[in-house]
């Protein structure tokens, strides 16, 4: 089980001819959930059917306390160095790890190469120049965009208070933000928000690339889950991705990261196939494939290839440093459930339903709860 995208499927899918050639008697199907099943469908229950799951990290508390996902050793998922940033470290847990990173993603900053040249400004290092840029682009005619519906409010959210330097709690044990940096992150995002399109509250990471493309209004993002695929040629208008722009400072530090790992199901009734699956997918020269197949891989070395990086329009190069940088959110047991809450409390604030003071009490309130809802 992937999920909908050909940044995700296209690349599992073609990874198999080759797979078989050296493993003629293991076979794969792959099927595909939306992305808000990706972000909330419980991998337990997915686990009870499919053998190969691609998830998201934040499930390794859940996956650890209830022994649904196999551990990986070392000699099929490799070493931290061997992917970008943080991308392996974020599937261990408690000295074990659970899955395979096939996907390395975080925040960074998008753009229309065309509308921005028409504003005549370069992508913004700091937030203060993405809302300098705001204006300009208002005197044009042009807007500004992100997406925060639901967890994407909160993730945003979680960027810029790590930005910030005063990164929110990853325990419920203890306290979930710091006030005066919650106050500031919040009044950026509401800054922000006075140069977007309302509907933009309604829009997830897919929503706000497709809109990008196929709408001549929307000149820079400063924050969303990367989709490198949007900048490929067959694209009506091929976007252009950038740093992270800082929240106090031109430093592309704090992004949340998030990415995608391949992990197999403890009731898996081939769990050597699954491995061996498993190894082939954490290769080099498989993960330099996925490249080539819209995927966006964890491995270094895709990162390092120049002939992959200009298939995504120097992607890779312009937000490696955003990568490398990342701040790796909640994964505890209970988690979950205080992310899907989370973000509808922060969307609610930004639609002007909830007042900030509220808003911040009840994630206080929330995220300390949660632990104990596992």
């Amino acid at each position: 089980m992937t999920w909908q995208s050909r940044r995700a499927v296209d690349p599992l899918v073609a990874s198999l001819p080759a797979f078989r050639t050296t493993h003629p008697g293991i076979d794969i199907e792959w099927t595909a959930r939306s992305l808000a099943g990706f972000e909330f469908e419980p991998v337990e229950q997915l686990a009870r059917r499919y053998d190969l799951i691609i998830l998201d990290h934040p499930f390794m508390g859940d996956a650890a306390r209830k022994g649904y996902l196999l551990s990986l050793d070392e000699a099929i998922i490799g070493k931290d160095s061997d992917y970008v940033g943080p991308s392996l470290a974020t599937y261990r847990l408690d000295g074990h790890t659970y899955a395979v990173p096939v996907d390395a993603a975080c925040q960074v900053a998008v753009f229309r190469p065309d509308l921005m040249q028409r504003l005549d400004r370069p992508p913004p290092r700091t937030w203060r120049e993405v809302l300098a840029l705001g204006q300009v682009a208002e005197r044009q005619g042009l807007k500004l965009a992100i997406g925060l519906a639901s967890v994407h409010s909160l993730m945003t959210f979680f960027t810029l208070m790590a930005g910030l330097g005063q990164p929110c709690a990853t325990s419920p044990d203890e306290p979930f933000c710091d006030g005066p940096a919650a106050s500031e992150a919040l009044s950026l995002m509401r800054a922000l928000l006075s140069f977007c399109p309302a509907q933009v509250l309604d829009w997830n990471s897919i929503k706000l690339h497709e809109m990008m493309v196929a709408e001549d209004l929307f000149a820079y993002c400063p924050a969303v889950y990367c989709y490198a695929t949007y900048a490929e040629a067959d694209q009506r208008k091929p976007l252009r991705f950038a740093d992270l722009p800082g929240a106090a400072r031109p430093s592309p530090t704090g992004s949340t990261i998030g990415g995608t790992g391949l992990a197999i199901a403890a009731h898996c009734s081939s769990p050597d196939a699954a491995r061996a699956y498993a190894r082939f997918a954490a290769r080099a020269q498989t993960q330099l494939d996925f490249a080539r197949h819209h995927g966006q891989p964890a491995r270094i070395e895709a990162f390092a290839d120049v002939a992959i990086d200009q298939t995504f329009g120097g992607c890779f190069s312009a937000t490696r440093a955003t990568l490398e940088g990342s701040w790796i959110r909640p994964r505890y047991a209970g988690y979950l459930g205080f992310q899907e809450h989370g973000g509808q409390l922060i969307e609610s604030h930004l639609r002007g339903d909830l007042g900030e003071a509220a808003l911040l009490e009840k994630l206080r309130t929330a995220f300390a709860a949660s632990g104990a809802s596992a």
